[in-house]
């Protein structure tokens, strides 16, 4: 039972009139900084330099009527489906996220996409405004994991 559409997450590309998600992720109601028939979040990659490389990072945020159902975890294990094809077309040789460590939900969502925690790095989000982060990391040249492996 699916009751709230974990196995129907599609990501869909960042168009011009979805800036009313990126204004709500940034409301005081959502735990966070920062199309389809129902949108329930946003989930991006990006490169980064990191420790000598260029790398992808990636990050997401789930409204919070949607959260705790595992679409955020769902979400990016469709996104590093992504970036394991685009590796093939050349991409990065690693995806990193960059949670705060407080954030039990996100670091939660990081385990159960299948990413590997790597250490705690103090980092900077938004520019400026320290912080204490997990890496978590995942080699998209790997083996794609069956849903069953999740």
């Amino acid at each position: 039972m699916d009751p709230i559409g974990v196995e129907r997450v599609q990501p869909v590309p960042w168009a011009e009139g979805d800036f009313w998600l990126l204004r709500r992720q940034n409301s005081p109601e959502t735990p966070g900084r920062l199309g389809g028939p129902e949108t329930v979040g946003a989930i991006g990659h990006w490169e980064r330099a990191w420790q000598g490389a260029e790398v992808w990072e990636a990050g997401w945020g789930t409204l919070p009527e949607f959260q705790g159902g595992g679409l955020a975890a769902a979400a990016a294990r469709r996104l590093i489906s992504v970036v394991r094809e685009e590796r093939g077309r050349g991409g990065h040789p690693a995806v990193h996220a960059f949670p705060e460590v407080a954030r039990a939900a996100s670091n939660g969502g990081c385990r159960k996409a299948g990413c590997t925690l790597l250490g705690q790095p103090d980092l900077a989000y938004p520019k400026g405004n320290p912080i204490r982060s997990d890496d978590w990391y995942v080699d998209p040249r790997g083996p794609a994991r069956s849903e069953g492996d999740w």
